[in-house]
């Protein structure tokens, strides 16, 4: 029990300490992108924090297992370096045994990550999803800067307020160039001016147009004389809609219990994709036990770079038979044959070398 209680710990905490590193790593750089977005009008900075917050459960489904792989190897690797396993494998500690303490944590991490990709985090990619598609309440007004020219999406448009005034919903001073559809013979661009202006949202679609009110609209190909003036008492141009690097997939905000009911597809390789994130933690675990072996000489380092590229291959290979299960191109059992390779793996490499050493002797 004491030696159980001791691998555990010692494991736990090289799991916790590794995992606090990454995703202070990953929020930093997360942040860095948002905080780029949100100075070039694609992002709120109103919903910036609540976004990262709510993108959190999301971040550490994935960092938990791999904290909880490089911590085994930190941790095993300087009891091989110190001859700790050495004493231990002379008083009858085998890799059996070795195993069993070792799941212990890993299914304690196994638990933890399960509740996040099965409940935490969906529910926190729609709060963060609601954020980001409320255009009238975070994302209307505030996408604007008073007294800035902004570009809107890919297609050109332009927009300009003198003013804001983000209590009464209004813009003042009003400047909209949008290029328009056309060739030499037609109309190719429109330069609207108003007095007031302020975002509305289409209940049916969600889309979000600025209606402007008393202004004019000048409309013509640039370099022609003959430009056609329009005034307007109300005017209202669609406000394309930014891609944002916060956003995430619609899929990943629906709740389990959706997916189980679910015969689609894309819903069938999310649902399979949640319960493989927390499926591969033991045998990651497994594989982290089979390549900490090492000695003094060589130092508990010497295989971290392999062992995390066995890790991230894991990984992507999962994540490949995710989208072609949503393609409809494979079926979702395969990422089951995945995980048992991959434990057939662990259990070869942990168990191999003794039983080799064992034939020769005999």
């Amino acid at each position: 029990m004491k030696l159980r209680s001791y691998l555990g710990s010692d494991v736990l905490v090289h799991t916790v300490a590794v995992s606090s590193v990454l995703l202070a790593i990953i929020l930093t750089g997360r942040f860095v992108k948002y905080l780029a977005e949100a100075a070039s009008g694609k992002l709120a900075a109103e919903i910036l924090l609540p976004v990262m917050f709510y993108r959190l459960p999301g971040f550490l489904e994935l960092l938990l297992p791999l904290g909880l792989f490089i911590g085994i190897l930190m941790s095993y690797g300087r009891l091989y370096v110190e001859s700790e396993m050495v004493i231990l494998s002379a008083c009858g500690v085998g890799p059996a045994q070795l195993a069993r303490f070792t799941l212990v944590p890993a299914v304690m991490v196994m638990l933890i990550v399960a509740g996040l990709s099965l409940f935490v985090t969906p529910q926190g990619a729609a709060r963060s999803e609601a954020l980001l598609s409320d255009p009238q309440a975070l994302q209307g007004l505030q996408l604007l800067a008073a007294g800035r020219f902004q570009p809107r999406g890919d297609d050109g448009t332009v927009t300009y307020a003198a003013d804001i005034d983000p209590d009464a919903g209004e813009l003042q001073q009003v400047f909209l160039y949008a290029p328009l559809d056309g060739n030499d013979d037609r109309e190719v661009a429109g330069v609207t001016v108003a007095q007031r202006g302020s975002v509305v949202v289409d209940e049916a679609t969600g889309a979000r147009y600025l209606q402007l009110g008393d202004g004019y609209r000048f409309s013509g190909t640039p370099g022609r004389a003959d430009y056609r003036i329009v005034r307007f008492g109300q005017f209202g141009q669609l406000l394309p809609e930014e891609p944002s690097l916060a956003r995430s997939e619609p899929v990943d905000a629906k709740p389990t219990l959706q997916l189980l009911n679910s015969a689609d597809a894309e819903d069938r390789a999310a649902l399979h994709w949640r319960l493989s994130v927390a499926l591969m933690v033991p045998i990651v675990a497994l594989l982290a036990l089979s390549l900490s072996k090492t000695n003094h000489r060589r130092g508990r380092y010497i295989k971290l770079a392999p062992a995390l590229l066995l890790h991230l291959c894991y990984l992507f290979l999962l994540a490949s038979i995710r989208t072609s299960v949503a393609e409809g191109e494979a079926d979702s059992s395969q990422m089951y044959l995945l995980h048992l390779g991959f434990f057939a793996l662990a259990l070869a490499l942990l168990f191999g070398p003794d039983r080799v050493r064992r034939l020769r002797r005999s």
